[in-house]
Parts: structure tokens; C-alpha cells; sequence
């Protein structure tokens, strides 16, 4: 990375900007930062901070449900296990063995705050069957688990007095000093004015940057904000090449990101290619439930082979009624585009849908720069290693949100009521700039998805970065003073480390796939780990 780039992206003067203080600062509203929020305690003054409403996250778009071990017959050891095998090496078994063994504790405590799993019986919880699972251990609310997740936290977190939810908030820069977090910088798209929040902990629960991509199963607002901002502060990243696609997303001329879940398969539905021909038991001896990149992989070679924009999924073999009960939101929204699921295949392509790399942290949720925690997609923990188990990721955003607000309240114990103090005056040289900046960010996108998606290679890469280059220098000295402008910074500067991590890694790895080094190679360093240099 250039010594042109700047530490902060807009020039500010805290003495003329108007200022809060918080006892702790959670950036995002998704269900890692909302459960960090409840589980800290409420002797705390706590700030969420929330882009866009409260309600828009990758969680509320989140349908299959949450793995966890309690049907008999399963454990944490098999949990683990499965974990470790689709995660192709390269998670951190530490990491992992945390999730498996507390997320017993976590699903109670949500279902204390009102969440009800659907049920076979009275005292029997309903396991559905993803793929990579030995077992079925997926509880679910219907194909809407993270919507009805996230509304009885947020509904819980609105009852508390300590917690303070601010909308449309659009947080710029972390704000640090000699490596320790002060708080944060924000745009109050409201009142269209900056604002400062100081804080001694902040915590980075923003979700992951699938908005690098086209076609991507992600909400508008996943442009990778906290991993841009964490790095610009000093912040490691980490695995960054590794995006999963999700091999199973709507294709129809009026809707191309909506999520099929994968439980449709772990229901028994079948993969077929335009031939009207199963295809999956050719690639994998799991067939429909082997690991996602294989399941990507497999139809983007089947799409080639028969030069199809799309395969379909079979599920017409199940009753109406059962998959009504099931799938309610998919019945409907497939109803909606022409398609009874059961009496038509699902038309479906995989497109890009979970980030397993993003701001490196430890068990506790913390990164290198004191007082600087994060969890859930934007973080990495290196629990999905290379390619995320299925169902794995709500789990995360509970599991080590609990563990940051224990180890928030550790850190605060010897700064309760002491106040952080930050007055610095930051200015640059920079100039406004006549960019046509949507087209820019359509092209960056564009870009991603034919150098930087399902299959690369070191001449596709290359040609990727060179693009991208050449728009990381047009914008380096250009003046941000909107949303779209700081997006599109954010954007610009994760493709480019993205590029150079897929470049740098040179072997097949679960999602990270090269067409020339096709095999996985344990002599290529395990981890990719990005370390910002100094700006100025």
C-alpha cells in the first residue's frame, strides 16, 4: 500500500465539531453487535451506531438457522469436527472449539429474550440438515431464523435505558492515538453533519464487504466499511481471499440475489443442470450436502459445460403444505417471480455471500489496537478458515459477542468515569474531483466478478489489480464529503487487498480457488495476514 494514503478520509477539527461521550461505542446493528450490546452490563453506557435503520443487516437475510450440538446423538466434538473439515485446514482450532463448546449457553440466552425455535413437539426442537453437517443440528424459525433472531434482540435492547440507538449514522474513522482506540468519527446523514464519539471501547460489528461483488446475496450497506476503517487505523486483516459464494441464489431476470437456503438441500432437494441431469454425486460422495466451495464449484463447471446461465433445484418431491410450513418466506417470494416450488424447479446460480477473512482478533475479540474489539462477518477469528460451515455464522455473532462484553467489562473496570481525551486537528491536500462515481463502483464490481470470483488465476488477478490501481490513485488525494464518497473509498481499497491476497496465495484452498495451482499446498503459508503501513 501507497504512502500517499491518508489516515482518516476527511479533515476534521475536534474543536469544531460537536461531541459525545460513551462508555462503549458498537459500530453496527446486526445480530453481533446488538447481542454484545445486551450481554455487556447495563451499568455501562452504551452507543449503537447503525448506517441505516436498525433493522437492515446481512442477519435479517439470514435464513437457514443456528448449528448447535443438542440433538442426541451430536456433540461439540462432531460439531467441531465438521467445522474443522470444511474449513479445509485452515481454521483456528482454539477458535473453534470456543464456538461449539458455549453455543449451548448463547441459544438459551436467546431464547430467554423471546426467540422460538420451531418445534417437533412439546420439549423437542426442530434440527434441520445443512450441508458439510454429520448431523442435523440446525435449529431454525421457519427459512427467517435471523430476521426472528434479531427482532426479539432488538425489541429487548429497546427496554434498555443504558442503551442508546442512533439510525443513519454513517461511521467514517476509527480515531486512535499511539495505537489505542478513542472512538469514532461519523456522518449523522440526519442532520448532514460530522459528529464525534469518544469512547474507551469500540467495538466493530459491521458485517462483511459482499458489496464488492455484482451479484451478491448481501444488503446494500455490506461495503466493508469497518475492515476499511480498521485498516486505515492500524488494524490487521486477515485471510481476505477467502469469499464464499453460496452456490444456491435465485436466478430470474427480476431478482438475482435472493437466498434459496441451503436447507432446501439439506431437505433432500436435487441439483439438476439445464439436461434435466443430477450432477453433485459426479463432484462430491456427499453430493447436494458436500462443502459449499464444492457445490459452487460443481455448477459453475456444469453451467460452463452446458453453456447455461443457471441450474435448477428440485424440491417438487415434498408436499405443498410441508414446504409452505418449511420454507414460507421462499414459497412466497418464488411464487411471486412465476415458480411453485412444488411443481417447478428453482432456476438458481451461486453468487457471492459470506467474507471469512476481515479484522484478525483473538477468542476475546480483540485486535491489535487497544480498546478496539470486533465480531461477527467482520471479523476473523479464523473459525471458517477457508470455507464457512454452513449455519456457523449467527452462532459467531452470539457466541463472541458474549465474549467481548465479559471482556469489555474487564478492560473498563479501571476507566469507569474517566472520560477519553482526543483533540487533534487533521488536514490534507486534497481536492474535489468531477468522478462519475456510481459507474466507478459498478466497474470495481464488475472487475471482482470476472478476475476475483468462483475460479481466479495469477493473469486474471493481475489484470484485476491494475484495473483497481489505476482507480485507488484517481481517488487517493480526492476530497470525501458524502456516503457515496466514503463508500467507494472503502470499496476501492478492500478489492485491492483482496486481489493481493488471492494473488499471494498460491495454491486451491477451500473458497480460494486457482485454476493455475488447482491443488491445496500445506508448504504455502497458513495464514494471509494484511498489515497496514503508516499514513500520513
Amino acid at each position: 500500500m501507497s504512502l500517499e494514503d491518508y489516515r482518516y478520509l476527511v479533515d476534521f477539527d475536534t474543536k469544531n465539531i460537536e461531541t459525545h461521550y460513551h462508555d462503549v461505542i458498537i459500530v453496527g446493528s446486526g445480530i453481533a453487535g446488538v447481542y454484545t450490546a445486551l450481554e455487556t452490563p447495563d451499568t455501562y453506557r452504551i452507543l449503537i451506531l447503525t448506517k441505516e435503520t436498525i433493522e437492515i443487516s446481512n442477519t435479517v437475510l439470514a435464513q437457514g438457522g443456528i448449528a448447535v450440538s443438542l440433538d442426541k446423538g451430536d456433540s461439540p466434538e462432531l460439531h467441531f469436527k465438521d467445522t474443522i473439515y470444511a474449513g479445509a485446514g485452515l481454521c483456528n482450532e482454539e477458535s473453534v472449539w470456543t464456538l461449539v463448546t458455549e453455543a449451548a449457553e448463547n441459544i438459551r440466552k436467546v431464547c430467554q429474550y423471546g426467540v422460538k425455535f420451531d418445534m417437533n413437539g412439546p420439549e423437542e426442537l426442530a434440527f434441520g440438515r445443512e450441508a458439510a453437517h454429520s448431523k442435523s443440528r440446525i435449529i431454525h424459525v421457519g427459512d427467517s431464523t435471523g430476521k426472528e433472531v434479531l427482532d426479539k434482540l432488538i425489541e429487548e435492547v429497546r427496554k434498555r435505558k443504558n442503551i442508546e440507538i442512533r439510525e443513519r449514522t454513517f461511521v467514517i474513522d476509527f480515531l486512535t492515538d499511539d495505537d489505542e482506540i478513542k472512538g469514532v468519527i461519523a456522518y449523522s446523514e440526519d442532520e448532514s453533519k460530522l459528529k464525534i464519539f469518544l469512547s474507551h471501547a469500540v467495538v466493530c460489528a459491521t458485517g462483511g464487504y459482499g458489496q464488492l461483488y455484482g451479484r451478491t446475496t448481501n444488503p446494500e450497506v455490506a461495503t466493508g466499511d469497518g475492515a476499511s476503517a480498521a485498516y486505515r487505523a492500524g488494524a490487521e486483516l486477515m485471510d481476505l481471499e477467502f469469499i464464499q459464494f453460496h452456490p444456491t441464489v435465485l436466478y430470474h431476470p427480476k431478482n438475482k440475489s435472493f437466498l434459496i437456503s441451503e436447507a432446501v438441500r439439506g431437505e433432500g432437494g436435487i441439483l439438476r443442470n439445464k439436461n434435466n441431469e443430477r450432477f453433485m454425486q459426479n463432484y462430491h460422495e456427499m453430493g447436494e450436502l458436500a462443502p459449499r466451495d464444492v457445490v459452487s464449484r460443481a455448477i459453475y463447471n456444469e453451467m460452463k459445460k452446458t453453456n447455461s446461465e443457471c441450474v435448477f433445484l428440485d424440491i417438487t418431491f415434498k408436499d405443498k403444505d410441508y414446504l409452505k410450513k418449511r420454507f414460507p418466506n421462499i414459497y412466497k417470494t418464488c411464487l411471486e417471480y412465476g415458480i411453485d416450488i412444488s411443481k417447478d424447479y428453482i432456476p438458481v446460480a451461486p453468487a457471492e455471500h459470506y467474507c471469512m477473512g476481515g479484522i484478525k482478533t483473538d477468542v476475546y475479540g480483540r485486535t491489535n489496537i487497544k480498546g478496539l474489539y470486533a465480531c461477527g462477518e467482520a471479523a476473523c477469528t479464523g473459525i471458517h478458515g477457508a470455507n464457512r460451515l454452513a449455519s456457523n455464522s449467527l452462532l459467531e455473532g452470539l457466541v463472541f459477542g458474549h465474549k467481548i462484553a465479559i471482556e469489555i467489562h474487564v478492560f473498563l473496570k479501571d476507566k469507569k468515569g474517566k472520560k477519553p481525551e482526543y483533540q487533534v486537528k487533521y488536514s490534507t491536500e486534497r481536492v474535489k474531483k468531477d468522478i462519475d462515481k456510481e459507474s466507478m463502483k459498478a466497474h470495481i464490481k464488475s472487475i471482482m466478478d470476472t478476475y476475483v470470483g468462483i475460479v481466479r488465476n495469477k493473469e486474471g488477478l493481475e489484470e484485476a489489480s491494475r484495473q483497481i490501481k489505476a482507480y485507488r490513485d484517481m481517488l487517493r488525494n480526492m476530497r470525501n464529503t458524502t456516503i457515496i464518497d466514503w463508500e467507494l473509498q472503502n470499496i476501492a481499497l478492500l478489492a485491492e487487498l483482496v486481489i493481493n491476497s488471492a494473488l499471494q496465495r498460491e495454491e486451491s484452498r477451500g473458497a480460494h480457488y486457482r485454476s493455475d495451482f488447482s491443488q491445496p499446498n500445506d508448504a504455502v503459508w497458513k495464514r494471509n495476514i494484511i498489515v497496514s503501513k503508516k499514513m500520513r
